[in-house]
């Protein structure tokens, strides 16, 4: 098949109670993971497979953005949408619950990853345009390693603002992203003899790679309702930790205030670092989050935030705020590798988060999450009564505990017979008893009548599997 639009049949059974536009949705994805639909193809626009099928447009407009959302397709306008290459499962996620025999995933409730169909492309084209009409011819060159002042300058401006981060903008040390950002603190560590760093159990995997590459040795520290245990963290040997305090990452705990008075004893004690991951804290949907932990510990943590979770990972864009005793070591360890962001981005971004747009952009991707969220906490409670949701309503992730007698990987297998991904904690470190009591559930990508499906068909497997 080329790359012009096909014919497509699509089976639609209008006595079916269930939507038509799920199964327009669901046909289009058993093409596009069946083959039938290659990499590149361009779909009929539209107004087009609206009129073969004899539905509304916009139930095919909604089915597209789904598409789009969930990464099958891609939609440029003036190119129309075209598939993606979709045929193994996304890195770092593991692989397709249910082994190889299992249907494509219907549903892939798949960890860490925001609604891409979200992306506010005209704010982000605008800033753009506006970046490449004001630059200086100088700011296409070579920049200072640290990054561009006027982004460094308005993204101290906004985590005072939001985060209430107290630095100056000459400590914000802007990078390509959390794994580049962390590998250049560690760097720094280590040229301080700093050999042992800390980590949350149960964590991911990320920074302890990281940790391993930059020569230094991983130290586990339990993790429990109040956050890290700082009992355990002071009687170990570590004199750094990678925390992630707002929202713990992945049961969703948030560190207390009288664990954040401990911590910082540690730190002052021993002469440590904090590396402050604030992966998501923009998505607290109850309350305001908590400020960040640099705010009352601004000597002892680095603090770091990305575009991953608030915009998309592709954008490759975060930074540091470095206190100023380990500044240099940071900015070396950054002039001794890649040297610097690209600097239209980082113009860009300044535009972006000058005018507002990333304010608006987070005020309605809030609304959206938290719908999301609410439904799945609902539908779980409705369908399975048995489990229980940790952790703070917040972020893109769902952190699940089964009850006893129930294993998740064999959960997982039997949803993934039925369409469902579904995804046991994936932490070596975490122990068995907990990873097999324990579910890490993404909805970011996911409308809501799609959330309550796949939990009613999870639902199903898991009956299937064992009374419930």
């Amino acid at each position: 098949m080329g790359t012009t639009s096909p014919d497509l049949f699509i089976d639609l059974d209008r006595s079916r109670p269930r939507g038509l536009r799920s199964q327009v949705e669901d046909g289009l994805r058993a093409a596009i993971r069946g083959g039938r639909l290659p990499p590149g193809t361009r779909l009929p626009s539209s107004r087009a497979l609206a009129v073969d099928l004899g539905v509304t447009r916009g139930l095919v407009v909604e089915a597209y953005e789904q598409l789009a959302a969930e990464g099958y397709v891609t939609t440029v306008q003036g190119s129309g949408t075209r598939v993606n290459d979709v045929a193994a499962p996304a890195p770092g996620h593991g692989p397709i619950p249910g082994g190889p025999d299992t249907p494509p995933l219907t549903h892939d409730f798949r960890t860490g990853v925001p609604d891409l169909g979200l992306f506010p492309r005209a704010a982000w084209a605008r800033a753009t345009r506006e970046a490449l009409a004001t630059m200086p011819d100088a700011e296409l060159g070579y920049l200072p390693p640290a990054g561009l002042p006027r982004l460094q300058a308005a993204v101290a401006a906004y985590l005072a603002r939001v985060r209430g981060v107290a630095c100056e903008a000459d400590q914000v040390v802007v990078c390509n992203g959390f794994s580049h950002g962390l590998s250049l603190v560690l760097r720094a560590l280590a040229d301080r003899g700093v050999r042992d760093v800390a980590v949350e159990v149960p964590g991911y995997d990320g920074p302890r790679g990281q940790i391993a590459w930059a020569g230094a040795r991983v130290v586990p520290i339990p993790v429990d309702a109040e956050g890290v245990c700082t009992a355990e963290l002071a009687a170990s040997p570590a004199r750094a930790a990678v925390l992630t305090p707002a929202h713990q990452s992945p049961t969703g705990v948030v560190l207390s205030a009288r664990r954040r008075g401990e911590l910082a004893d540690w730190a002052r004690a021993v002469d440590g670092w904090v590396v402050e991951d604030d992966y998501d804290a923009e998505f607290r949907f109850d309350r305001h989050p908590v400020g960040a932990l640099q705010g009352v510990l601004p000597d002892r943590v680095v603090y770091h935030g990305t575009l991953s979770k608030s915009l998309a990972p592709g954008l490759r864009l975060g930074w540091l705020v470095v206190p100023p005793d380990l500044l240099d070591d940071v900015i070396a360890a950054r002039r001794a590798t890649d040297g610097m962001t690209a600097s239209l981005i980082q113009a860009s971004f300044a535009v972006f988060l000058e005018r507002g747009d990333l304010d608006r952009h987070l005020r309605r991707s809030r609304l959206v999450y938290r719908e999301r969220r609410d439904v799945l906490v609902a539908a779980l409670a409705r369908e399975l009564p048995e489990v229980r949701v940790e952790g703070v309503s917040a972020g893109l992730n769902a952190f699940v505990t089964l009850p006893p007698g129930w294993d998740s990987t064999e959960v997982a297998a039997a949803a993934g017979r039925r369409g469902i991904g579904v995804y046991p904690l994936d932490d070596e470190l975490a122990g068995p008893e907990l990873r097999r009591r324990s579910l890490v559930l993404g909805y970011g990508m996911f409308r809501p009548d799609r959330i309550d499906e796949g939990v009613r068909t999870l639902a199903a497997a898991i009956g299937e599997l064992m009374p419930v």
